[in-house]
């Protein structure tokens, strides 16, 4: 089809969408336990990361004290770079959690992460798709693929050498 419009002529090229191809699944149960493991999350909290959520350090900046530590803004960071969420959705998904482990914490809210993430910076070592464990120690934040947590918790296996 060709249009004439103020002495210049345009083309319109009409394409056709190709068909999705059909993808047949054969092995129904497989396919099942796979979608039901995307949504699983293995969530690491130990006793002394719990004791510096809050932050007891004093302020020597004029204003309000931080009640956070770093480590909490960074720990919500990291759970929002694991799966992929906006600041809000991260503020209600941490305190989900907290409340499955029946943590009495107080989760920042999406202002606070907002301001505080340009001060700190999330790094994983692995993408995100490939995360398996979330660790919250004293030290801070970690991310272990399968196995790494349970090697470093209980040693190595005597099988596996």
């Amino acid at each position: 089809m060709q249009l004439r419009m103020s002495g210049l002529w345009y083309s319109s090229i009409v394409t056709e969408k190709k068909p999705k191809p059909k993808y047949r699944i054969r092995n129904w149960q497989h396919y099942n336990k796979a979608l039901v493991k995307r949504g699983s999350l293995t969530l690491w909290v130990e006793q002394k990361a719990i004791a510096a959520w809050l932050n007891s350090t004093p302020s020597t900046r004029p204003g309000r004290p931080r009640t956070y530590a770093d480590a909490a803004i960074e720990c919500l960071l990291l759970l929002r770079e694991a799966y992929p969420l906006p600041l809000r959705n991260a503020q209600g998904f941490a305190a989900s959690l907290f409340d499955l482990l029946q943590l009495n914490l107080p989760v920042p809210d999406y202002s606070t992460l907002s301001r505080r993430a340009r001060q700190l910076e999330v790094k994983l070592k692995s993408s995100a798709k490939a995360i398996k464990h979330l660790l919250i120690d004293s030290s801070g934040l970690k991310v272990f693929g399968e196995g790494e947590w349970k090697v470093r918790q209980h040693g190595v296996d005597k099988r596996r050498t």
